[in-house]
């Protein structure tokens, strides 16, 4: 079979203070030592497990320590777990805490005589700081050139009082469901066909608790680093927009060039793979930094994107050619060859599934030779397939079931009945679980499967349009 080397462009971004914040490795250390659940966000700001909110300052020239240490605090003597005012490190590296003043406005610590480090520090250039945050007039040098919002024209928070949306006026009462201990300490994201605004549902809540209103109608959603932020491709942007989940604000926009649309995330390696089908193109995003990284030209109109070892696949939509990408042998490109209406792929064990969704069939290829080891006739319009040790999960759209195959005695394992009555148009792991969500596209519902028993554990009833349910870790949100 023909190979190709991919055209690949990589950009080096973090050379420049324009682009991402860094904290000094020293520091990181230090705070991660001191306060073992911090948050040290890609653009600087260190968010305490107390929710407290430091903002660092750059000292202009670094003072020159064997090893780092706190040199003075305001107030004096408190540690940095004790959340001081003000920490001013032996390298003049600064933390200035966010505080709230009587009329609710968030500023830092007036005083009539700040220490020089203070003075002579600046804030990081790219840093989303909290909207309409007041600096004191004798330091308003930290600013520098960053933009600070005096009012909260940026928060997308939209409640349900003040939504324009008729689907959610007319939802009714808010009945709650059982919940179930898998959904403990999560959060429901959901997307629908009707509205630009990404919905936000309490698990076993039917009704969204609020809204995150978006500049377009989203085409993927993901949740990332714990819940903390969602990556957004939508229609007819050519950007990434990165949400803050704790601040419900747009804290970056990560230009491409062209429109994104499939998210496919590598969070063991800090990735995430954005399709951009008009343009040939694979994005790559260092999910620590929020940064474009890397682009990958390949053949065709990609879809169906999968990461399986250390190979992404894809589909070319215009003529169903499926191609591997070899991320660990220089982006070589390998035709594996064209299959009928393809709808979705899994990989183990340098084996290839790919399902069709016309034919209702499951094609088993051996990587290396390319030949088919196996064939199997699966459930009416296959839509997903999920690898579950040696079970093989086959969502059918139309009969509303999920078979399971063993892979490894090449028979059907067993079959999991949905009962939704509607149209089952998504199966997805929940990142960093052995659960799935099944979305019912037609009744709104969503369905919790347990991977490793092959069983249903819930089913639950929303009562707004479904297009995909994300299910995320539960972020503190600031007040």
């Amino acid at each position: 079979m023909r190979k190709f080397l991919l055209i690949l462009g990589i950009f080096i971004l973090t050379s420049s203070a324009t682009f991402a914040a860094k904290i000094p490795d020293e520091v990181q250390t230090y705070i991660k030592n001191e306060v073992p659940n911090v948050d040290i966000r890609f653009d600087g700001v260190i968010i305490m497990p107390s929710n407290t909110i430091y903002l660092p300052l750059y000292p202009a020239l670094f003072a020159d320590k064997k090893s780092l240490a706190i040199k003075e605090t305001y107030p004096a003597g408190l540690s940095l777990r004790q959340e001081p005012n003000i920490v001013i490190f032996n390298n003049d590296f600064v933390l200035m805490r966010v505080l709230t003043d009587g009329e609710g406005h968030r500023t830092v610590m007036h005083q009539a005589t700040p220490p020089l480090e203070v003075r002579t520090g600046l804030l990081p250039q790219d840093m989303l700081v909290p909207s309409g945050l007041i600096i004191p007039e004798n330091i308003k040098s930290i600013i520098g050139n960053l933009k600070i919002d005096t009012k909260s024209e940026d928060i997308i928070k939209v409640n349900n009082e003040d939504t324009f949306e008729d689907f959610i006026k007319n939802a009714g009462s808010d009945r709650p469901q059982p919940l179930i201990s898998q959904l403990a300490n999560k959060i429901v994201f959901v997307t629908t066909n009707y509205s630009k605004n990404i919905q936000v549902v309490e698990p076993g809540h039917g009704v969204p608790k609020y809204s995150l209103a978006q500049k377009s109608i989203p085409i993927d959603v993901k949740a990332v680093r714990e819940g903390k932020f969602l990556l957004v491709t939508s229609y007819d942007r050519p950007f990434i927009d990165v949400v803050s989940v704790a601040d419900s604000r747009f804290i970056k926009q990560i230009s491409l060039g062209s429109n994104p649309e499939q998210i496919l995330l590598d969070e063991n390696n800090e990735k995430a793979y954005i399709t951009s089908p008009s343009a040939s193109t694979i994005f790559v995003v260092d999910l620590k930094t929020m940064c474009l990284v890397q682009k990958i030209k390949i053949n065709g109109y990609c879809e169906h994107i999968f990461l399986g070892s250390d190979k992404l696949f894809y589909v070319d939509k215009l003529n169903n050619e499926i191609w591997a990408i070899e991320l660990k042998k220089d982006y070589e490109l390998k035709d594996i060859g064209k299959f009928p209406n393809v709808s979705a792929l899994a990989y183990a064990n340098n084996k290839l599934f790919i399902s069709s969704r016309t034919k209702s069939r499951i094609a088993v290829i051996d990587y290396d030779t390319l030949g088919l080891v196996n064939e199997y006739t699966t459930v009416s319009k296959p839509t997903a397939m999920i690898l579950q040790g040696d079970n093989l999960y086959v969502l059918g759209s139309q009969g509303n079931e999920i078979q399971i195959i063993d892979t490894k005695n090449s028979g059907i394992a067993g079959k999991i009945e949905l009962k939704t009555g509607g149209f089952s148009s998504g199966l997805t792991r929940i990142y960093g679980t052995n659960y799935a969500i099944v979305t019912d596209i037609k009744n709104n519902y969503y369905t919790i499967i347990d991977l490793n028993n092959g069983t249903v554990l819930k089913t639950y009833e929303l009562s707004i349009p479904i297009k995909d349910v994300i299910i995320a870790d539960k972020v503190r949100l600031f007040d």
